[in-house]
């Protein structure tokens, strides 16, 4: 069951990707010409978006794929060329309405399952894997490992998502996006430390089946994330407990 919390953020989610800054994002997902700073972020989201479908199999015929928090749909469209049956998801009307335009361009239409509404939606049933990109960092802690857990009884392969680093950098960086126009600025990002990452998947009962495999932090300018891969155990283990820093 998700929490008010959850359902208060997802909601200021909608209101900020719906409406508020749906034409930078738009934008931003192409190749338009952007700002500086905004070109440091696509560079980033393209590296990341590259590196968690490296932590998919390279043939995903008859795999059923979410991407949770879809977006203009950038991910499902090249697992979709890899043969998935992609259902993706996200808050945003508008920008899953985009989704389905440019992936008709690109795939000619109906191997991509696109909604509007709720990742963590039991409805959409299970999953081989579960693609968060960027859509749980802007979560409380608390909010984020109760989604893992939500979307981990639903998944029969790997969770692969990312998070958001607690350094002094991004910190700083936060600070300087406050100079960005007002309408165009994300909610606030809520970094997790590696410990706390560790311990609270740790501690999900739902999660005793999964072990953390691959991570990768991917720095570019003013896009600065973490990749952790969550791989389900056959049989399940006890899950490890403090583990190396997270690259």
């Amino acid at each position: 069951m998700t929490s008010t919390s959850y359902a208060a953020r997802r909601s200021q989610l909608t209101t900020y990707f719906d409406r508020t800054a749906v034409e930078a994002w738009a934008r931003l997902t192409t190749d338009a010409p952007v700002s500086k700073i905004r070109a440091t972020v696509r560079a980033g989201r393209d590296a990341m978006r590259a590196n968690l479908l490296s932590w998919l199999p390279d043939d995903l015929t008859g795999r059923r794929i979410l991407d949770a928090g879809c977006g203009t749909g950038a991910l499902s469209v090249e697992a979709a060329r890899r043969g998935a049956e992609v259902v993706a998801i996200d808050v945003s009307p508008t920008l899953v309405d985009l989704a389905r335009e440019r992936s008709a361009e690109l795939l000619g239409g109906h191997r991509i399952d696109f909604r509007v509404g709720d990742m963590l939606d039991p409805r959409l049933g299970h999953f081989d894997h579960v693609v968060a990109m960027d859509s749980l960092i802007h979560y409380s802690a608390g909010d984020i490992f109760r989604a893992l857990a939500e979307l981990g009884l639903r998944t029969d392969g790997s969770l692969v998502f990312t998070v958001a680093p607690r350094t002094a950098l991004l910190t700083l960086m936060h600070a300087a996006g406050r100079l960005f126009p007002r309408g165009d600025r994300a909610p606030a990002i809520v970094p997790i430390t590696e410990g706390g990452l560790r311990r609270r998947i740790g501690g999900e009962a739902a999660l005793a089946g999964f072990a953390v495999g691959r991570t990768q932090r991917v720095n570019s300018g003013f896009y600065l994330s973490n990749a952790v891969e969550l791989k389900r155990l056959d049989p399940p283990q006890p899950f490890p407990q403090g583990g190396g820093r997270l690259s």
